[in-house]
């Protein structure tokens, strides 16, 4: 911890130690933020909530380098030595912030006394992080990246999971012959191509697939009748018995439903039915 603390402090290039100062009122304060000057009275911000804006304003921070630096953090693994990657997207809502610059409707569920689905304006986030291998909710935070009006959600995903598998890689968390890093997303990915733009990085993607989709293939053949009495692939010649007296006929059993139709996954894919 001391030593990522350092590397991130050198990830400041301006207003360095304002912004630092804010980064630990963050992540030290007593439940929700509401107003940044709340951040200046906290113990862990020791300068004014002038130095707090001005940090704002005029701070600057090296995105390419803290990437890196979240990289070079220990990972957690699994069992067998795997990597295990989440991909989700989530959204700062900014429906009060008329001024702020390429807000999105943002898809929403239940937020205050309704039950049904909002779009309120906001900024997506498409995050990427490390699960861990027990049953928490705490992860990794890999990278983080603001979607656009004009951004392709599919191309943006394929790019950002590129490097991030490339810069695990370079920091030495995967090596050749290690298991295939684990990459699970929710049912609004296009797990089909994504799969195909990261078909040369060393991933297998496991995407969850709406209860409502519909997939078909080509059904095989029904297999050939062998019942005893006839040659293969027709029905005995003996004709069918009729009903014992004193018995009432019954009707023929129901036919036998056809296949389910299941989706043919492009390679190094899993779907599971949501």
């Amino acid at each position: 911890m001391s030593r990522f603390r350092v590397e991130f402090y050198d990830c400041l290039y301006a207003r360095a130690d304002a912004l630092f100062e804010l980064t630990d009122a963050v992540l030290c304060a007593d439940g929700p933020v509401n107003t940044l000057v709340e951040l200046s009275l906290t113990a862990e911000h020791r300068r004014g909530h002038g130095a707090l804006y001005a940090g704002l304003d005029r701070g600057w921070t090296e995105p390419t380098r803290l990437r890196r630096a979240l990289a070079g953090l220990p990972l957690p693994k699994t069992a067998e030595g795997r990597i295990v990657l989440a991909v989700d997207v989530s959204n700062w809502l900014r429906p009060d912030a008329p001024t702020s610059d390429d807000r999105l409707f943002c898809h929403v569920y239940g937020r205050g006394d309704r039950k049904t689905d909002q779009f309120i304006p906001g900024w997506p986030y498409s995050f990427v992080a490390a699960l861990e291998a027990a049953r928490t909710s705490w992860c990794r935070l890999l990278d983080a990246l603001r979607l656009g009006p004009a951004d392709d959600a599919t191309l943006v995903t394929a790019a950002q999971l590129r490097e991030v598998v490339e810069r695990l890689a370079d920091a030495g968390h995967w090596k050749p012959g290690d298991p295939e890093i684990l990459i699970v997303m929710d049912a609004g990915y296009d797990v089909t191509n994504l799969s195909h733009s990261l078909q040369d990085l060393p991933v297998v993607l496991l995407g969850r697939l709406r209860s409502d989709r519909v997939s078909f293939e080509t059904r095989a053949p029904p297999a050939p009748d062998r019942r005893a009495g006839g040659p293969a692939g027709t029905a005995a010649s003996s004709p069918s018995p009729g009903p014992t007296p004193g018995t009432t006929p019954t009707s023929p059993p129901p036919r036998t439903p056809p296949a389910t139709a299941r989706q043919r996954p492009w390679p190094g894919t899993v779907c599971i039915p949501g």
